[in-house]
């Protein structure tokens, strides 16, 4: 298991590719409780100036905590996810989540954390997680 004291500035996350399928970025908006049109209805977001539904913020957020939390283990716990969105994330691409450490006190570990489609960053933002030190069995 992975404790704040294994880890080290410059670490670098392995990469999490996650396909946008329509029903990937359709059921999370609904999951959350988005009902805004342009995240179900293609032909509404087209008329409204989108090519496609594309994927909602609240998505984006627990994408980028769970691909630090996958990385950062059952003793962690997300502290902060600060994000800001760019490129919309459509179906039929891929976002590529990545990730490196820039900081460590006090048990908190920041990471910076970039989601790339292939229209550029989707996401970009720093998460940060605290860690349970001892044996938490």
């Amino acid at each position: 298991m992975r404790a704040a004291a294994d880890i080290t500035v410059g670490e670098v996350l392995p990469e999490l590719a996650i396909p946008l399928t329509r029903t990937l970025i359709v059921s999370t908006a609904i999951a959350s409780r988005d009902y805004q049109d342009v995240h179900h209805d293609p032909d509404l977001a087209v008329e409204r100036g989108s090519r496609d539904v594309f994927m909602n913020i609240l998505t984006s957020n627990g994408l980028v905590g769970r691909y630090v939390t996958d990385w950062a283990g059952p003793r962690a716990s997300l502290r902060k996810v600060a994000i800001r969105l760019g490129a919309p994330n459509y179906p039929g691409d891929t976002m590529t989540l990545t990730g490196e450490v820039t900081g460590i006190a006090d048990g908190v570990v920041s990471v910076q954390v970039r989601g790339a489609n292939s229209l550029g960053d989707h996401v970009r933002g720093v998460v940060t997680v605290s860690f349970v030190e001892g044996d938490a069995r």
